[in-house]
């Protein structure tokens, strides 16, 4: 999925990460995304930028696209990241420069690696179903892997780690012992946690990593928390387990990981370590090169917003 904002900021973060639990929640901004979908934006956001090495997260829906077109994310570019799509409701075709071709589904892992230069569309296929509801998410790619070969996944079936009224599908990363298939390059955790109304449970974390959680529907009560959909909250590290109480029939996103320590730029589709490596990014983009052809996509590809007039420099993880 792309950033579609014509003037996106620079996002430049660091390793800080809070040294212990908190509870910082974070409601997002409405974006428009494409014709007809407005997303609540939740990473980067103003005082958190990161996750681990999750560095961007979208919430979307659930939306009524049945006499829409739904969502159409003409072909984009992305660089030193990885994208995952994850659907509860719908379905999105994928395409791109690699010549992949695959329609995501509810509960079915779509995990694209850019590594040096990708371009890819979304967009709700022709026939689909009369709700849209979902999370693009983003992971950032370390530096000793972020120039590696682009490549597409489709998992189809992840594992699953289920308790007495809890459901949980294992997107990347691992929980409680389970392993996603999905590639990494970093240690991190996404899972799917669906909950029956009144089930209490008590999840084990990992204390290395920080966490935050995405509320996707229904009401429940995460630590203490009300966290109503659509909103994240940041947990911090230093938690062996996470208390969870669904209040109603429920579903949240898990993420976690390492707290990431490289510095990086972020800005629109792009994940660099420097002004001059995304500027160069954008004009490659511009100019047809480096990123492949998106072919199938009916229309025409995004072209790159202008670059902030001044230069792209670090502020840090935080603020």
């Amino acid at each position: 999925m792309s950033n579609l904002d014509r003037k996106p900021a620079p996002a430049v973060c660091g390793r800080q990460a809070a040294t212990g639990p908190v509870k910082d929640l974070l409601t997002g901004r409405r974006v428009p995304l494409g014709e007809s979908t407005v997303v609540r934006r939740l990473l980067p956001s103003l005082g958190r930028r990161m996750v681990g090495a999750w560095c961007f997260v979208d919430h979307y829906g659930p939306d009524d696209i049945a006499d829409e077109p739904g969502m159409q994310v003409p072909p984009h570019p992305h660089t030193g990241l990885q994208t995952v799509s994850w659907l509860h409701e719908g379905s999105v075709l994928h395409r791109d420069s690699l010549g992949s071709l695959q329609t995501v589904r509810p509960r079915e892992l779509g995990l694209m690696t850019a590594g040096w230069a990708i371009a890819h569309s979304e967009e709700s296929p022709r026939e689909h179903a009369p709700l849209l509801h979902g999370a693009q998410l983003w992971v950032a790619l370390p530096d000793a892997h972020r120039h590696t070969a682009p490549a597409f996944e489709h998992h189809p079936e992840l594992p699953v780690v289920t308790a007495d009224g809890l459901h949980a599908h294992v997107i990347l990363g691992t929980l409680d012992g389970a392993a996603s298939p999905g590639t990494t390059h970093t240690a991190l955790t996404g899972a799917d946690l669906t909950l029956r109304e009144g089930a209490a449970h008590r999840l084990p974390l990992d204390p290395g990593f920080e966490y935050a959680v995405l509320a996707m529907s229904g009401a429940v009560d995460v630590d203490g928390v009300p966290v109503e959909p659509g909103a994240l909250l940041y947990l911090g590290c230093g938690r062996r387990e996470l208390p969870l109480r669904a209040r109603t029939d429920a579903a949240v996103l898990l993420l976690g990981g390492e707290p990431f320590e490289e510095r990086i730029v972020m800005w629109w589709n792009f994940v660099g370590r420097s002004h001059e490596e995304v500027a160069q990014a954008r004009a490659d983009w511009e100019d047809g090169a480096r990123f492949g052809e998106v072919h199938g996509y009916d229309g025409q590809r995004l072209r790159a917003p202008a670059l902030p007039s001044g230069s792209l420099r670090p502020r840090g993880r935080e603020g």
